[in-house]
């Protein structure tokens, strides 16, 4: 284990030899933008079924590109597999099919039938052997659907079938969209065996952990209907076991099998709560596992790739982000808690003796950094840090707060302070996007950036958010610039009241639905604000509507934003350019799939004609996720110099 960890150190040496420039730089209270806005050095290490490979994500910043890079954990020896730009066609994922084979899945833009689209497609790559060419699995066909139908995704892949090297099972739509049929793929030769036709709106397949396909996820896109369908080992028929409407009802969530193949883990609300249950197939006997009274339990649940039986969930508000039952995790999340104190410690990666694992520790100062530990030698080595130039003690932890809003509602949010501030300071109100979503504790590099330039920042979990139960999350139905943002209007109050901010330097910063936010604060609230920051956000519930009706998820969308005319004119801020006073920074990827830029473009155009007081800067080939380097260092340097122009 010295020579692994030695020649990792080597390597780690060798890549991060630039690090000596911004030796000197460190001093400084202020440190470069570049140093927040760079896309993590290094990402998401997976080992190999034995423990003795490790592939990884290599962020490369001079030349821009995006490297899927694989190491042999005994010589140190370092190959480079395949690199993206993250413009034509960017990683979506990979995997470890077997001991000398990764799975990759790749999406690009493209368009069909008229509509924006993302395409994924999914590439084998042999580590070992002469020939580490990516291969494509699955081809485009012509004939069947309009004669010219092929799968839009095709890296659903379902199951590894770990006691079968050389197959996996995935879905895939080829005989008629969006209603997939299950294949069995030869990675090697590329030949599809269909085990099961796509029938009764059957979106989603699921195994058990003999690789036997056993569950169907049903949807009905136009009424919502939805069911959990199971059937026997070695039978043919199915049964309804769960049945809900996606548009009315609380969904419930069929998590998966246990080692057990009678035992199903699935989740649904009680006490209005996400809970974890299990229920026994034979005789239909349910049981909690996991229920939380104050928050949703709404992760996935993790296996030990040694028995392959269920040992725990994930949980954002567990202190390791995790809950285990079985004995030996516990035991092992304590050691690396024992050995890394004050940290927030992830077990992430195991090979399958699961002697061989991967931890990632962070805390809110602390970017984040990946260990690499061995069971047997009772060590654990650093693998490789996220963002090298980011040190801890020139950054700061959040603290979990609450404000009252003018209804009475409870509302949970964090707080940045920079280090050795007094009294009330220049602040950022940072609202997340989604807005389906939530904020956390954690190293998060939009506030550790905001804080290094000496703002305060607040991140609330406004209504609407996830992880507080299913009544607040659905109070974000066609609420968008109601009491979401009489929400956000209340923490700026709240905000001044306890003198953290100074009234006449604050700033609302969003992206996404956060950036529809800070947009509509700029008409609803025009003189609570000194300056607003939309990225990639909404700004015409109306387009966002019109639009959705290319889509199959049209009616979910009608339901969470509207269909009055009227009523969405009256909460998009698109309309309302008049009564703005704020001076807005507009930012917008060109090719965003999400929020398409012309919310943006028409925004300023309409700013424009006004005579307001805006910046508009469009990324080139931007996404909606920041993917391209130089596009998040152009967005991190606008908004530096306009919250200095507008707060300072």
């Amino acid at each position: 284990m010295k020579g692994l960890i030695c020649s990792i150190g080597v390597f780690i040496k060798i890549v991060l030899s630039a690090l000596a420039l911004f030796s000197s730089q460190l001093l400084a209270k202020e440190l470069p933008a570049e140093y927040f806005s760079r896309l993590p050095q290094f990402q998401s290490p997976k080992l190999d079924a034995k423990g003795e490979q490790i592939a990884f994500i290599l962020n490369h910043q001079e030349n821009e590109i995006s490297v899927l890079s694989h190491m042999d954990l005994a010589t140190g020896k370092l190959s480079y597999l395949i690199k993206s730009d993250n413009e034509k066609i960017k990683f979506n994922w990979f995997k470890w099919a077997n001991d000398k084979t990764l799975l990759v899945s790749v999406r690009y833009p493209d368009r069909r039938y008229n509509a924006d689209t993302t395409e994924t497609r999914l590439f084998a790559i042999d580590t070992r052997g002469n020939n580490k060419e990516p291969r494509l699995l699955v081809k485009p066909r012509v004939g069947g659907f309009r004669n010219n139908h092929f799968s839009q995704f095709q890296d659903n892949v379902i199951d590894l079938l770990p006691d079968d090297p050389e197959h996996v099972l995935i879905s895939l739509d080829k005989d008629k969209p969006n209603m997939p049929s299950v294949y069995k793929l030869n990675i090697y030769s590329k030949k599809l065996e269909r085990l099961e036709k796509g029938k009764r709106l059957i979106r989603d397949w699921q195994t058990d952990q003999q690789g036997r396909l056993r569950l169907g996820h049903t949807l009905s896109y136009k009424r919502g209907g939805a069911k959990i369908l199971v059937r026997q080992p070695d039978d043919d028929q199915w049964m309804t076991l769960f049945e809900y409407n996606a548009l009315e009802d609380p969904a419930i969530y069929a998590q998966g099998f246990d080692k057990d193949p009678n035992i199903l883990y699935y989740s649904a609300y009680q006490d209005d709560m996400k809970t974890l249950f299990k229920i026994d197939l034979r005789t239909q006997k349910k049981e909690v596992v996991y229920h939380d009274p104050e928050n949703d339990v709404s992760g996935h649940l993790i296996y030990s790739p040694k028995t392959r039986e269920v040992v725990g969930i994930s949980h954002i508000n567990a202190p390791s982000r995790r809950i285990y039952w079985d004995q030996e995790y516990k035991v092992l999340q304590q050691g690396i808690d024992n050995a890394l104190p004050d940290m927030d410690n992830y077990l992430v990666d195991f090979s399958h003796d699961e002697n061989i694992y991967i931890v990632y520790s962070e805390n809110d100062y602390t970017p984040g950094v990946y260990y690499i530990g061995n069971r047997k030698e009772h060590s654990l080595s650093v693998l490789f840090s996220k963002y090298p130039e980011l040190k801890p003690e020139l950054l700061t932890e959040h603290k979990l707060v609450t404000y009252q809003t003018r209804d009475g509602e409870t509302i949970e949010g964090y707080l940045s302070l920079p280090k050795d501030h007094s009294g009330p300071i220049p602040t950022i109100l940072h609202p997340h996007g989604g807005p389906g979503a939530r904020d956390t504790d954690g190293f998060n590099y939009w506030t550790s950036f905001f804080v290094n330039r000496g703002y305060a920042v607040f991140r609330p979990n406004f209504r609407g958010s996830t992880g507080y139960g299913y009544e607040f999350a659905q109070k974000q139905m066609k609420s968008w610039g109601l009491e979401m943002q009489d929400d956000l209007t209340d923490a700026a109050h709240w905000l001044v009241k306890e003198k953290i901010a100074a009234p006449q330097k604050m700033c609302i910063v969003g992206a996404s639905y956060g950036g529809y936010a800070a947009a509509m604060a700029a008409v609803k609230t025009p003189d609570l604000f000194a300056c607003a920051v939309s990225f990639a956000g909404v700004t015409d519930l109306d387009y966002l509507v019109s639009r959705a009706s290319k889509y199959a998820h049209k009616k979910f969308v009608k339901k969470q934003i509207g269909t009055d005319w009227s009523d969405l004119k009256a909460r998009s801020p698109y309309y309302h350019v008049k009564k703005v006073k704020t001076p807005i920074l507009l930012v917008h990827g060109e090719k965003d799939r999400v929020v398409n830029v012309e919310h943006s473009r028409k925004m300023a155009e309409e700013l424009e004609d006004h005579d307001k007081s805006f910046k508009y800067l469009e990324l080139k080939n931007g996404d909606h996720y920041l993917s391209i380097q130089r596009n998040r260092h152009q967005l991190f340097s606008a908004m530096d110099d306009f919250l200095k122009q507008h707060l300072n």
